[in-house]
């Protein structure tokens, strides 16, 4: 790059790269810092994969980023079954929608991006951090960097430890997502290989104290189990790939932007997975800082303190409400005793009976389609 940067990114992961192509198509010069994401290469160890609603497939279309079907299978249903009958379907067709939304496969996903930075010639790859107007903060939730800009993170940590992998299923999924909540832990089965497809990621949130022994688990017993779990749904489990497992927790900092710096994605915030909205927060503020930057008046530079507010206030509100909806649903779940049990599912029954309330939190979740600008 020969001259500066307008922006340094740090972080190179999927929030990383798409804000680097959005400010790259404005014109702005930006330094990435750190080397292609692990899936960048095509290599397909990572089993994880996320759901993403119809405001991130716009902004990854704009970008030629969304992945083929095969790796992006739409969800025409999703099931939410409770701890004692309760249930929640949630269904494409009753929304007038082609999909709820898409699991994406993340290694896939990955490299489509670090191919399009690497045709971009305003984005430079860079190995340390190089002084910009603007500095962005996209390193996920264990951001070391945070602490430079004096930002605290208030942190509730859940009792429960996350456990991804993938299995091959008996019988096809029928484009269909699956979440049990039992005993205290979050099953969720997400579709994969597109619409013909009969494989699922799975991420099991599973109290601490269960934890080790699970992860521990030969792939035959683990199948095993998740064949318990989910009621046999998909048939006979075979398990296809490595398994990752996470601690889980809730997160938000304190502030999000300073003079010449913002944070996004992770390193601003996390919530609980069972919403499987993550990363469709974290494009959410890819999305809304690029459109901040694109229309701040000529005389503002890019590491304006009041245009970063702008960008602060139209994404915590969001955040906030998302965060507050999983972890009520978490503590929900999580409160033992028979009484406990009947209200939440007597109310997850009364939820799936109740007309435009259920409407609007499917089309909340599923995202409004932002315009490619």
């Amino acid at each position: 790059m020969a001259s500066p940067p307008d922006i340094c990114i740090r972080g190179n992961g999927i929030v990383g790269q798409a804000l680097a192509l959005l400010l790259a198509r404005e014109r702005l010069r930006v330094a990435l810092v750190g080397p292609p994401g692990a899936g960048a290469d095509g290599a397909t160890s990572d089993v994880r994969a996320y759901a993403l609603n119809a405001a991130s497939r716009a902004l990854l279309e704009s970008l030629r980023c969304w992945p083929p079907e095969t790796a992006a299978t739409p969800v025409l249903q999703m099931r939410v079954q409770g701890d004692d009958g309760g249930q929640v379907v949630f269904d494409a067709t009753e929304q007038g929608s082609e999909a709820l939304n898409w699991i994406v496969d993340v290694p896939v996903l990955e490299q489509q991006l670090a191919q399009a930075v690497n045709y971009q010639p305003l984005i430079d790859r860079v190995d340390a951090p190089v002084p910009a107007a603007l500095t962005v903060v996209c390193e996920g939730k264990a951001s070391r960097t945070r602490s430079e800009f004096g930002v605290n993170v208030d942190v509730t940590a859940y009792p429960q430890h996350a456990i991804a992998t993938r299995m091959q299923c008996e019988r096809p999924h029928a484009q269909t997502a699956w979440q049990w909540f039992a005993d205290g832990d979050i099953l969720a089965f997400l579709p994969l290989g597109g619409p013909q497809g009969n494989s699922v990621a799975v991420v099991w949130s599973v109290l601490q104290e269960r934890a080790d022994e699970r992860f521990a688990a030969t792939a035959e017993d683990f199948a095993t189990m998740l064949e318990t779990a989910s009621h046999h749904m998909l048939g006979s489990l075979t398990q296809q790939g490595e398994r990752a497992r996470w601690p889980l927790q809730l997160a938000q900092a304190d502030r999000w932007v300073g003079p010449g710096w913002a944070l996004a994605g992770d390193a601003a915030h996390t919530v609980h997975p069972l919403s499987g909205q993550g990363l469709n927060l974290g494009l959410a503020d890819v999305a809304e800082l690029a459109q901040v930057l694109q229309a701040r008046e000529s005389w503002r530079t890019c590491g304006d303190l009041k245009l970063l507010r702008r960008y602060e206030r139209a994404r915590k509100a969001d955040v906030l409400a998302t965060g507050l909806a999983t972890d009520g649903l978490q503590q929900l779940f999580s409160l033992p005793g028979a009484p406990a049990q009947t209200l939440r599912n007597w109310g997850m029954s009364g939820f799936d009976l109740s007309g435009p309330l259920k409407n609007w939190v499917a089309r909340r979740a599923m995202g409004a389609a932002r315009p490619a600008r």
